[in-house]
């Protein structure tokens, strides 16, 4: 049968009826419209540090780690090879693309080397989800971790290709109409476009019947398969689209820092990027940017907080793992979940009240 047959039968009863219904796109919340006119507007009111260093970066990772929660949240896979996947693709635009090892580079335009990386790192994260949909659980974990430590360590001994530990430099950005693309505002547009696509994109996903259907694969893969829908194809094609979302980061990854090197793909910064989507949230595309732009502050200025109080400058990843379990502690949906309990407490008080005078 096809991917999306007669999806409605993916969506468990009990969790329709626990959620509200929600139109897609959500037009009606203000606050979804704020955050957009500020997105779009921020060039005006931030310098070139905190557009790129801050913002920037905080929707590449968002949308690395968003990659991740469309895996964890609506297929039930944890993958660690997301970063690993964005590291293949920067390696390929360097490879295949100009840069500063003319010995290396094959010095292609940047329009056909992006294609090319989209396409290699699309199939590479395709073929590691084919190996790790055949598991299920902290199997699946393992796996993935294990071809992120892999190309990790191949990275770093290989010459020929990738310029072992030293890594690839002054990679090329693209210059076209007259701009360059690499220059601060035409980036910072550029990077918030990716991730609004791959957002909205994410979205209408999960309300569409192959998303629907893969929801049903994560509840209950047995009964699924009984109703003849193909469960491995499911997932596998579900890593298909979550790796095309890591490539297209790992090529503005590569346009952001113009160099790639193996220190960009290690086990350590794999793991960062479950961190950021867990503490953002893992049920709802909005979390990994949330969680993205947690852990880009506390990695910018937790450093210099630190030395003001008179503590080890490099100890600040204690900072980020604290709030990682104070968060995880309080919420097992990130802090997603944290504003949803808040939100639901202020309505029941809400209700309390009104109800208490209306019978008074």
């Amino acid at each position: 049968m096809s991917l999306a047959h007669d999806a409605r039968v993916a969506v468990r009863p009990a969790t329709m009826a626990q959620r509200p219904s929600r139109t897609w796109p959500e037009v009606n919340n203000p606050a979804a419209w704020i955050v957009a006119v500020i997105l779009l507007i921020m060039p005006l009111i931030a310098n070139g540090f905190f557009l790129i260093e801050i913002f920037a970066s905080s929707l590449i990772l968002g949308t690395m780690a968003l990659s991740l929660m469309f895996l964890a949240g609506y297929g039930g896979m944890v993958s660690l090879m997301q970063l690993t996947i964005a590291g293949f693709a920067a390696y390929m635009v360097a490879v295949f693309g100009v840069s500063g090892n003319a010995n290396i580079s094959l010095g292609w335009p940047w329009w056909l080397a992006v294609p090319m990386a989209l396409a290699l790192a699309t199939a590479f994260g395709t073929l590691g989800g084919a190996l790790a949909v055949r598991t299920e659980g902290i199997y699946t974990i393992m796996i993935t971790l294990a071809i992120g430590a892999a190309f990790y360590y191949f990275t770093n001994q290989n010459w020929a290709i990738f310029n072992g530990h030293t890594g690839i430099n002054t990679v090329a950005t693209p210059h076209f109409w007259g701009v360059n693309w690499r220059a601060d505002i035409p980036f910072y547009y550029v990077v918030l476009a990716v991730a609004a696509l791959c957002y909205f994109a994410v979205e209408y996903l999960s309300r569409a019947p192959f998303g629907l259907a893969l929801q049903g694969v994560r509840d209950n893969p047995r009964r699924m398969a009984a109703l003849g829908f193909n469960v491995n194809a499911h997932r596998v094609a579900a890593y298909a689209f979550a790796s095309f979302v890591a490539a297209l980061t790992g090529v503005l990854q590569v346009w952001n820092y113009r160099q790639i090197s193996p220190g960009s793909v290690s086990v350590g910064a794999c793991i960062d990027v479950l961190i950021i989507a867990v503490v953002g949230g893992i049920t709802r595309p909005i979390g990994p940017f949330i969680g993205a732009l947690i852990f880009v502050l506390l990695r910018t200025f937790a450093l210099d907080f630190l030395v003001r109080l008179g503590l080890d400058g490099n100890r600040f990843r204690l900072l980020i793992g604290l709030g990682f379990l104070a968060i995880v502690f309080w919420s097992s949906d990130g802090v997603i979940g944290l504003w949803q309990r808040w939100r639901n407490r202020q309505r029941r008080s809400a209700d309390r009240s009104g109800g208490g005078r209306r019978h008074g």
